[in-house]
């Protein structure tokens, strides 16, 4: 027989702090790269987030920027038509008034017209007999 064990070889106090350290220091190695990769895919995600935002709010903000311009032609284009048709009653009017008024210096001309001839005959008629009677 030999004067060697079978059992395995106890390994002293140094040699298991040792080892243990080392386990720990790979564990923390390990946990390190996962935090980072995880850490890095979260900044990935979140920076994809921020420039989607981005767009999205400079889309929102060119629709608006039309959407002002739109209504303020709009706008302009009513306030147009309305003064034109403002303008066109105004001058509608005005050749409804003049032509009143023609028509009622017609009426007053054709009165007092009547009313000359009116006392030009009675005028006549009063001095007829007198020339007669001169003559």
């Amino acid at each position: 027989m030999s004067t060697e064990t079978t059992k395995p070889e106890e390994k002293g106090f140094f040699e298991k702090v040792k080892e243990t350290i080392e386990d720990f220091w790979e564990g923390t190695k390990d946990t390190a790269g996962d935090l980072k990769e995880t850490a890095e895919d979260k900044f990935d995600e979140l920076k994809d987030k921020v420039t989607a935002k981005k767009e999205s709010a400079t889309k929102k903000a060119t629709t608006a920027k039309y959407t002002i311009a739109h209504k303020a032609t709009v706008t302009a284009d009513k306030a147009k038509s309305t003064a034109a048709g403002i303008k066109a009653k105004a001058a509608s009017k005005a050749k409804d008034g003049s032509a009143k008024a023609k028509k009622e210096a017609g009426v007053v001309k054709a009165k007092a017209a009547t009313k000359a001839k009116a006392i030009t005959t009675k005028a006549k008629k009063a001095v007829t007999p007198k020339k007669k009677a001169t003559a």
